[in-house]
């Protein structure tokens, strides 16, 4: 019997994510029949475009076209039409990844139509409930028929809350896809700007806690001025914050590049030669560490608790003295253990066989 999925993505890190079950589901023995669905959450060439090909993610069977707007609104919209979607296509399993407003969207739409539900990147918690993606996080969970858990502290998380009998460690799908482009890894990045390693700081910030914060953007890049005067940093801009610099009036500094936002690759590249890298994002947290390079977190907290544990990652919040503290003291965290934390890099593989067992013992 054939098992169909849909697949709900609308963000650049759920590409990612999803183009690696994607292909687990392609070269499962089982008869599967798979459907891409695209809020447009991300909805430029850079941020969403460029990614499919370069991740060889087929097209999408629909595109939603949502993008832009508050949360309530986009969510809001997303729900009316992946409900209209869902009734048509009746999966056997809808798949959600992450903690966007697509996800949870999509969750909702799922659940409220008795489709079965699962969660790729279950059980994280920053215990920050006025972070949009904690909400997301949340109601994600308690919606879902099964938990596809990165980490083991996302199991004990979700065991804290009632929901280990739908928990499944799995590992972390963004791990495997570190290690299946790890080959792709070149200087060139680095060469087309006239670097070489170990030469600069890379930075990103994008969540709406420090670009919709005036005091806390204007914190951000008088970091990133005083991180300058030990290296270079190079600055991969998001719409959003080049908007919000734009309109809080910003400048960026002498020493501080700002670039595009980069293909996946590339990106990868850039991380795993910079010096260090400051950042605002979760996905790029986890990279870092992947890849052997001090993270530095301009966030008061981060889901990704057992980074900091092993001290590769330090949480500095947007103090511009603790961040640049935290800078000149990079080469002693390259000296530390760093254990593995993300599975064995087939969590995909994983993901897929849970699906078919589950949906097996359903029949």
């Amino acid at each position: 019997m054939t098992m169909t999925v849909a697949t709900i993505v609308g963000a650049r890190p759920q590409f990612v994510k999803a183009a690696m079950v994607i292909r687990a589901l392609k070269t499962s023995r089982a008869e599967i029949a798979h459907h891409l669905i695209h809020t447009g959450q991300h909805y430029d060439h850079e941020m969403s475009g460029a990614f499919f090909k370069e991740l060889d993610l087929p097209a999408p069977d629909l595109n939603l076209g949502i993008g832009g707007g508050t949360h309530g609104q986009m969510t809001g919209l997303m729900l009316v039409e992946l409900e209209r979607v869902l009734e048509v296509l009746q999966p056997g399993w809808v798949l959600v990844y992450g903690d966007t407003d697509s996800t949870l969207a999509g969750a909702l739409a799922a659940s409220k139509l008795h489709v079965p539900l699962a969660h790729v990147e279950a059980g994280l918690r920053s215990f920050n409930r006025t972070m949009p993606e904690e909400l997301n996080r949340v109601l994600t969970d308690h919606a879902s028929d099964v938990l596809l858990c990165p980490t083991r502290t996302a199991v004990s998380n979700l065991e804290r809350e009632g929901l280990l009998e739908r928990t499944r460690l799995v590992g972390d799908v963004m791990y495997d896809a570190a290690l299946h482009h790890r080959n792709r890894l070149s200087l060139s990045a680095l060469d087309d700007l006239g670097v070489v390693p170990r030469s600069y700081f890379l930075a990103t910030c994008h969540r709406a806690e420090n670009t919709d914060n005036p005091d806390r953007l204007r914190s951000v890049v008088g970091a990133l001025t005083m991180v300058a005067q030990l290296a270079p940093v190079l600055f991969p801009l998001h719409p959003r914050t080049r908007r919000r610099l734009d309109e809080f009036e910003i400048s960026i500094p002498t020493g501080v590049t700002i670039l595009q936002p980069l293909p996946y690759v590339s990106m990868l590249s850039l991380e795993s030669n910079a010096v260090a890298i400051l950042t605002d994002s979760g996905g790029v947290q986890k990279e870092a560490y992947f890849l052997g390079v001090p993270c530095i977190t301009m966030r008061s907290e981060t889901e990704w608790k057992e980074t900091i544990e092993t001290g590769w990652n330090t949480l500095v919040d947007t103090d511009p003295k603790r961040i640049f503290e935290a800078a000149g003291r990079i080469e002693r965290v390259r000296t530390l253990p760093r254990p593995p934390l993300y599975g064995n890099g087939d969590a995909a593989s994983k993901i897929v066989a849970t699906l078919i067992t589950l949906s097996a013992e359903r029949e």
